[in-house]
């Protein structure tokens, strides 16, 4: 990636003049069976656009009570776009058509209207759980008989189609735009992507430079895009394996609770019991020192992510840690 970086042919993006921008715009569009592309720094930025796009000021998106948007994007659908959250629980990350479609507000005089059905698939803090196109298509027809669109929220959604053997293209469809990151399981350093029909795009192009998001000469970001695409894409399931792997090896220690067939992707999650030596945090620091990453969200639990540069051996060298620090301590 950082020779195809250093490489990039570049021009100006905010005309539209950047041959490895417009190139990987396209590919990312035809990834997923869409008309057009667009590059944005985060995938943050990206749902923010997307939500700015398909809704207005003093109305509603509906999405599942942990998902990104409410809880890691800072309020920006409030600070940007002036919408209101309405989280909808679910079992296991995973929505049900009959809650969301009781959650839905029509247009009138006493209640804030439903503007936007927001979802995530593979949803992070759900431990990467997939959302399968079945229940995907059943969700996208309640949001379409109330003419509403459809945003997903496809951090990881290459990791989730690779666990399910089809395509990004056919998990998403119907979904009216997408959001995936080049920077999660695909490895490139920076962006995302948004996908959707060509006049939506146009408008989230427009929306990008309002947000501070116009880029110059950043060709050089999307370079390593196209490597991604080219050379990590078709290795995603290697991830969603080592993931499982990773979450067989701790379920056996007694004092983690852990299901392995809840983990469908590249996340896991864990918690401590209550006879663990320690708390969350304590575990996660000890590990960061030596040298395996995780991140605690509370007290109670860890996440860890498998990547590119993760290896079988890393997996059993990290479990072996885990398994020595709380037997020791």
């Amino acid at each position: 990636m950082r020779k195809a970086m250093a490489e990039a042919i570049v021009g100006d993006d905010v005309y539209g003049e950047d041959p490895t921008i417009n190139l990987l715009e396209k590919r990312a569009a035809t990834l997923l069976n869409r008309e057009a592309g667009l590059l944005v720094p985060t995938g943050t930025m990206g749902n923010q656009i997307a939500i700015h796009v398909h809704t207005r000021p003093g109305t509603e998106v509906i999405g599942e009570a942990q998902s990104h948007i409410f809880h890691f994007e800072m309020g920006a659908m409030a600070a940007l776009s002036g919408t209101f959250g309405r989280p909808v629980a679910s079992e296991k990350g995973i929505l049900s058509p009959s809650d969301v479609e009781s959650a839905i507000q029509p247009y009138g005089g006493h209640r804030t209207p439903t503007s936007l059905l927001s979802l995530e698939n593979s949803h992070n803090l759900a431990s990467g759980r997939i959302t399968p196109p079945s229940r995907m298509r059943e969700l996208v027809d309640v949001a379409k008989r109330y003419d509403l669109p459809v945003h997903l929220d496809g951090a990881r959604v290459h990791n989730a189609a690779a666990a399910l053997g089809i395509s990004a293209a056919e998990l998403t469809n119907g979904c009216d735009t997408v959001m995936f990151c080049l920077s999660k399981g695909l490895g490139a350093p920076v962006g995302s992507m948004l996908v959707g029909d060509a006049e939506t795009i146009d408008e989230a192009r427009r929306i990008r430079k309002m947000f501070g998001g116009g880029m110059r000469q950043a060709g050089v970001l999307a370079a390593a895009g196209l490597v991604a695409f080219d050379e990590v894409l078709p290795t995603l399931q290697n991830d969603n394996n080592n993931a499982k792997r990773l979450a067989e090896h701790l379920s056996q220690l007694p004092t983690i609770v852990l299901d392995p067939e809840e983990v469908d992707t590249n996340i896991v999650f864990f918690s401590l019991s209550t006879e663990a030596p320690m708390d969350a945090r304590s575990l996660a620091t000890k590990l960061n020192d030596a040298g395996v990453l995780v991140h605690a969200l509370d007290a109670e639990s860890i996440r860890m992510v498998t990547h590119y540069h993760i290896s079988q051996s890393d997996i059993d060298r990290a479990a072996k840690m885990v398994s020595e620090i709380l037997t020791t301590s």
